[in-house]
């Protein structure tokens, strides 16, 4: 896959969207989308498990549950990060919404915001496993950081959307242009 870069500036942020794959991409740490029992099967999830290892869903399941929106830290096991950040974007139902999204990613930029984390990367949070609209998806996040962004985070300067596909890729910079316009 040949990897597609665009930035966006919000004030002290900047926002970058990439194509490619989430468990190398350069940032401090990645968000998993994650349920609320916290452990790890397809999607992001699974790519995460596979890359870095067991470890890391043995470690999010021994902390777990949490409730849906909420967000937890881990060890990146085998992978460079700091941390991965299990943002629970669905219950034990695999199912999620556009308030449970919103609500997640605020929990992962606030988590990574206290962590003292200067870069941290996100899938499109629902998307897959739990089925959800991709340009709402794009709205929703995008929305959030810029909100996140308005507040004058510390630590927190680079946010990174790291998806799946040129499709994926294309929505977000599309719902991009228009959110930060």
């Amino acid at each position: 896959m040949t990897e597609q870069s665009r930035s966006y500036q919000i004030g002290d942020l900047t926002l970058e969207i990439v194509e490619g794959d989430i468990t190398t991409v350069d940032t401090e740490a990645i968000a998993n989308a994650a349920n609320s029992a916290l452990w790890m099967g397809s999607g992001v999830a699974g790519a995460i498990k596979a890359a870095g290892g067991v470890s890391i869903e043995e470690e999010a399941v021994s902390r777990g549950p949490i409730e849906v929106g909420q967000a937890i830290a881990t060890s990146a096991g085998r992978l460079p990060f700091r941390y991965v950040i299990h943002g629970a974007v669905m219950g034990p139902d695999l199912r999620t919404n556009g308030d449970l999204i919103a609500e997640t990613t605020r929990s992962c930029l606030q988590l990574a915001e206290q962590l003292g984390l200067q870069s941290l990367a996100l899938p499109a949070f629902g998307t897959g496993v739990g089925g959800f609209s991709l340009t709402r998806c794009a709205q929703i996040m995008i929305g959030a950081v810029k909100e996140f962004a308005d507040s004058a985070p510390q630590h927190l300067h680079r946010v990174v959307f790291c998806l799946f596909g040129a499709a994926a890729f294309e929505t977000f910079v599309s719902t991009a242009s228009q959110v930060l316009a």
